[in-house]
């Protein structure tokens, strides 16, 4: 019963993105012909077979049964339909293939313009509304590198201090993963050890790792200090106090709250714990966790030791911060393509379906609700953007390269042969789907 409800809600969330993207898309398409008097004769939310819809002067606007898309009818134009009956007519003024080359390649990109527009001005309302959270990246004395983890694998050590990515200097730790800077053919991180510039060259196949292990996160950059200690807890009996700092568990030294809290949940038994008090008292003390839980009884507070920085931006600054975001993804997007193309990171283990980007969707939205929802919506409306710009007969890119080669050769390809690349293309993204649909069914099943 969990399983179905859990199906549902998957679908619930997932259903509502979808239409806003679509829609979006083909509002572009829509809009775009409109403004170069182009005839629309239907605007479809879905693939045929119709289901329900009105008619508003020219155009039938509906709701088709496929829901995997949508699609503009514009008159004269071959596309998803086939339909190919005005070829034997004069062209007529309001006919998309009497128009311009430049006017037909803004329609046609119409769709992705628009796509990219809607992720900046998500972004950007997001900004607006919730302002942004920095932590600077001077703040941060290194980090701890566990065993088993990605930065391990890559050559980090414990303390190692990044300072720079691909030769730029890292600002924000928020920075550090940019999507534009990860997924670059060369990635190389410039740290600090000991005082000591070192680069780090990541692999090809950094991204596929990424998905496999995990790199570091926030319990790794702050230091074993202690914010709080629980009353009546083993840290309250064996005389740890608010402020202490851990450098030491059972003789190992540590630095770093993560080695504090790994020690603390593989331990057996009494711990001995060096503790620095008010900076120059040094104590040897003894606690006993707690062998249910495997903890002590003692809090970090992140805003303690980071002096996290608060900004409400206004109305352009979270415009120019909204664009530059989508643009970092949108890069990210196109460089994770082309590592697929050469084969850098798995096909299988990075390209989703449409059972992976539901789960997708729904998993964010459980971790960040509202703003959750919409982050994921402004990427997927990226990467529809970038999927749909792709040079595959039937997708946007497809007809692009035709009105490309009409604007440079000044002749139009013949209609035999469009139709042919059409239904090729049209085979391509029906196998592509299946493919992506059974490579999530399996990944869902090996999960």
């Amino acid at each position: 019963m969990d399983s179905i409800l859990e199906i549902i809600k998957t679908i619930g969330i997932f259903v509502p993105a979808l239409l806003i993207l679509v829609f979006v898309h083909e509002f572009g398409h829509f809009i775009t012909a409109k403004l170069f008097k182009m005839r629309v004769e239907r605007f479809s939310l879905g693939f045929p077979p119709r289901l329900f819809g009105f008619q508003w002067g020219e155009t039938d606007y509906c709701v088709s049964a496929t829901p995997l898309g949508g699609y503009v009818k514009i008159s004269g134009m071959i596309d998803e339909s086939m339909d190919v009956e005005h070829l034997n007519e004069e062209p007529q003024p309001w006919e998309f293939r009497s128009k311009p080359v430049w006017q037909r390649i803004i329609v046609i990109s119409g769709g992705v313009i628009f796509n990219v527009i809607l992720a900046a001005v998500i972004y950007s309302g997001l900004n607006m509304y919730y302002g942004e959270v920095r932590i600077p990246m001077n703040q941060i004395n290194g980090f701890y590198v566990a065993e088993n983890t990605l930065a391990q694998e890559i050559g980090f050590q414990t303390g190692d201090k990044i300072e720079t990515v691909n030769g730029k200097t890292i600002v924000y730790f928020q920075d550090l993963l940019n999507p534009a800077t990860i997924t670059s053919s060369d990635l190389v991180f410039g740290i600090n050890r000991n005082g000591e510039h070192i680069d780090i060259k990541a692999p090809a196949n950094f991204l596929d790792l990424l998905n496999k292990k995990p790199f570091f996160g926030i319990d790794d950059l702050v230091p074993s200090k202690i914010y709080a200690v629980a009353p009546g807890s083993p840290a309250d009996q064996a005389g740890l106090k608010d402020g202490d700092v851990v450098v030491g568990v059972d003789g190992n030294p540590i630095q770093y709250w993560a080695q504090l809290y790994n020690a603390i949940k593989v331990s057996e038994g009494d711990l001995s714990l060096q503790v620095v008090r008010n900076a120059t008292d040094t104590l040897l003390l003894t606690v006993m966790p707690n062998m249910e839980t495997k903890t002590i009884g003692i809090q970090q507070n992140y805003e303690s030791y980071f002096k996290i920085e608060f900004v409400n931006p206004g109305f352009f600054a979270s415009i120019g911060s909204g664009v530059n975001r989508a643009g970092n993804i949108l890069t990210g997007i196109v460089n994770g393509f082309a590592k697929l193309v050469s084969g850098d990171i798995s096909v299988k283990e990075n390209l989703g379906g449409p059972v992976a980007i539901a789960k997708f969707t729904k998993d964010a939205t459980d971790a960040g609700g509202f703003r959750g929802f919409w982050e994921i919506t402004a990427m997927l409306s990226l990467t529809l953007a970038v999927m749909n710009i792709l040079p595959i007969p039937v997708l946007d890119g497809g007809h692009l390269v035709f009105l490309i080669y009409e604007g440079i050769t000044r002749r139009e390809p013949s209609a035999k042969i469009r139709m042919i690349m059409q239904q090729v293309g049209f085979v391509l993204i029906i196998g592509l789907i299946i493919f992506v649909t059974f490579n999530d069914i399996m990944r869902q099943i090996g999960n």
